[in-house]
């Protein structure tokens, strides 16, 4: 399934409600914060998962590291972005380990993450 400009959660008030109202779990290589929206706030077009990947020069390091690992973590979300309920907000915030750990392990963080969160929508 294709990332769709839709998906990011740019708007910084967006990102600071996800951060202050919302709930995280950890994972080791990254920490997932998740924020349901009410649904007067996520119109029809909004109504999927929106997502916002963030790696501080701190958490991780230098500019390569944190490309990459804002890269690994997009497409960790994109290929199993269905595992998250709509109207959720999302964000991944970037530790150093996410540069190392194999591309499974990291999927499969984030898939235990999934399920602490939210139920899967039905299909």
């Amino acid at each position: 399934m294709r990332f769709r400009p839709e998906q990011h959660l740019r708007r910084q008030c967006d990102i600071r409600a996800v951060r202050e109202q919302g709930r995280r779990v950890e994972c080791g290589a990254f920490t997932l914060w998740w924020r349901s929206r009410p649904p007067a706030v996520a119109p029809d077009f909004l109504s999927g998962v929106r997502v916002c990947v963030v790696a501080s020069t701190a958490a991780v390091g230098d500019a390569v590291r944190r490309n990459r690992a804002k890269r690994r973590l997009r497409e960790v979300f994109r290929l199993h972005q269905q595992r998250v309920a709509p109207s959720v907000d999302v964000m991944l915030v970037a530790r150093f380990a996410a540069t190392r750990v194999p591309f499974p392990e990291l999927e499969q963080r984030f898939l235990a993450a999934c399920q602490k969160i939210a139920p899967p929508p039905h299909a």
